[in-house]
């Protein structure tokens, strides 16, 4: 990764050190009579990386999209920089909000610059006509949007695979790809889905410094993690989620010394946990919760 170009320090949707950028209050989730996640309160302040850890079925992604639009959420409220994010993926991410996916969502047929391009569109301010008539600030538009791009490529080690099909990168260079796409859309706050899933040591390695270096750049970050050493290395805070529940959050420390911790990820049973059974059927909701949404026409642009 590189990191001493023309990126700039400061991103231009970082928040005031010490703010509140993300404070979710109650977010529950239901498919039907399942409860998916159920009352989780978290804060994410500016210039923290907060993650967001729990067993398979812990309901992390499903709070991921409560908080990014995909979903809305059954109670409870999220707020942005002290305002209620509205219930649209498209306008949450206008709002400040960017996050990617533990499956990888890149337009595979496009190059490395265009997919990168794509998330700069919340951030243009040149309409349809604009675009049609092609004058002077539609072409200054295109150009300031190609030099950001490139600036972001820059910054995760991609530019001189500008012009390469996304399909044709690398698995590890994809996920790299997809987190200068996020980037583009210059968040204040940054939601990462198991970034490091499928890599190797160095690919981690690497990708550990490339989210610190996001947070230097004044963005927030959360991010969901089943590497346990990539977690605790990384982030200031964690909250674990345990059957959509927050069962405690905290330091590194305090988390890995937490005793129903452990039992939760040996799979020991402790009070009112309410079984595989249950955990299968939020599951099964989730996942036809998700069908359901890919099948809206248009639905997939608003990721």
């Amino acid at each position: 990764m590189t990191t001493d170009t023309t990126t700039r320090d400061t991103a231009p949707g970082a928040a005031v050190p010490g703010e509140a950028v993300l404070d979710a209050r109650g977010v529950t989730m239901r498919f039907g009579g399942l409860t998916a996640v159920r009352n989780v309160d978290l804060t994410v302040n500016a210039g923290e990386i907060v993650g967001l850890i729990g067993p398979n079925g812990a309901g992390k992604t499903t709070f991921f999209n409560c908080l990014t639009g995909l979903y809305i959420p059954t109670e409870g409220e999220v707020r942005y920089k002290g305002a209620v994010l509205p219930p649209k993926s498209f306008k949450v991410t206008a709002a400040g909000i960017a996050r990617t996916f533990q499956n990888i969502r890149l337009f595979a047929n496009m190059t490395v610059l265009e997919n990168v391009l794509v998330g700069r569109h919340t951030r243009t301010k040149e309409g349809l006509w604009s675009a049609l008539l092609r004058g002077p600030g539609f072409h200054r538009a295109e150009a300031a949007s190609r030099a950001r791009a490139m600036e972001l490529l820059e910054f995760v080690g991609l530019a001189g695979k500008a012009e390469h099909l996304a399909r044709n990168l690398p698995y590890g260079e994809q996920r790299k790809l997809e987190i200068a796409r996020a980037l583009a859309s210059e968040p204040g706050l940054l939601l990462l889905d198991e970034p490091t899933a499928g890599m190797n040591p160095q690919e981690t390695r690497a990708t550990e410094e490339l989210v610190f270096a996001i947070r230097d750049m004044g963005i927030a970050v959360l991010v969901i993690e089943h590497d346990m050493r990539f977690i605790f290395n990384l982030c200031d805070r964690v909250a674990v989620l345990v059957q959509g529940e927050k069962l405690v959050e905290g330091d590194s420390a305090t988390v890995q010394g937490d005793e129903r911790v452990v039992a939760a990820y040996l799979g020991e049973p402790f009070e009112n946990d309410p079984g595989a059974a249950e955990v299968a059927e939020v599951e099964a909701a989730e996942a036809q919760a998700d069908t359901v949404t890919d099948a809206v026409p248009g639905k997939e642009n608003d990721r």
